[in-house]
């Protein structure tokens, strides 16, 4: 008869963690000892938890209706198919009341500057219109000549969509032209005339369809072109569908001037006529 295998009898104790049994001592520690008041009156302070303070979270970023959305997001400084473009002027003649290019700015479609040159102007300058142009005597002194301002922007616009404010004003000091099909003027842009087809001046535009304060004060070309740059981008869609329906209805305007238009009888049928009779 074989021996009987008795079950071991449980301990009646487990032994815990070392760990464990420590954080208990320290939990029973912090909890027994009584509110006391240091000598001055004031509230002891409360410990820290044993367990660890919260990390803090990193500062969270600035809230997007208040950052500045004239600045660009990226840093392509490349030139894209549409450009923007201000310039500021000084004054020339023997009272000053004569404007002159004293400087130009151009800006991609992410309003990456590509072009900014202060001009030195064929004649003596006699006001800065500092105030406005935010130009100064010295800005001048190592300025690039007229003529090379000139021949540099006319490369650059060159084949582009240009964007800008009152872009005949811009246009008239550099002494160039561009073709009017690729011209977008927020001046005279039809989502943004008020009554009777009137213009509005390019920091009422940013104020109401921007959100943004622009030319308080000096003025920045670089951030008139980017306003008028943005006024763009954010309706073109609608912008280049209205310029097509005017195209369009044009040459239906066009096509029936023409059907309109009575037929020329040649000179030999008149001459042929005469003779018959």
């Amino acid at each position: 008869m074989g021996t009987q295998q008795r079950n071991p009898k449980p301990n009646s104790h487990y032994q815990l963690n070392p760990n464990w049994t420590q954080l208990q001592q320290k939990l029973k520690l912090h909890g027994s000892r009584p509110s006391q008041k240091s000598s001055n009156g004031a509230e002891p302070q409360t410990p820290k938890t044993i367990l660890g303070k919260r990390k803090e979270r990193p500062d969270a970023e600035p809230d997007a209706s208040q950052r500045n959305i004239l600045i660009p997001t990226n840093t392509d400084s490349s030139l894209t198919d549409a450009v923007a473009i201000d310039c500021e002027m000084v004054g020339v003649g023997s009272e000053g009341n004569k404007s002159a290019l004293g400087r130009v700015t151009l800006v991609n479609k992410w309003g990456n500057v590509i072009y900014d040159e202060y001009v030195r102007p064929v004649e003596w300058v006699v006001d800065f219109r500092t105030e406005i142009s935010g130009i100064r005597p010295r800005d001048l002194k190592k300025a690039k000549d007229f003529q090379t301002v000139q021949r540099q922007v006319a490369e650059l616009i060159k084949g582009r969509l240009l964007v800008g404010h009152a872009l005949r004003n811009d246009l008239k000091a550099l002494l160039l032209s561009h073709p009017k099909v690729d011209m977008r003027d927020t001046s005279e842009c039809e989502l943004f005339l008020k009554e009777e087809r009137r213009r509005v001046a390019l920091r009422h535009l940013a104020a109401e369809f921007l959100g943004v304060k622009i030319q308080n004060g000096e003025h920045c070309p670089v951030e008139d072109a980017r306003a008028a740059m943005l006024l763009y981008q954010r309706n073109r869609k609608q912008w280049e569908k209205n310029i097509k329906d005017q195209i369009r209805m044009r040459q239906k305007q066009k096509k029936r001037k023409q059907k309109k238009k009575p037929k020329r009888r040649d000179a030999s049928d008149v001459n042929h006529a005469a003779t018959a009779s």
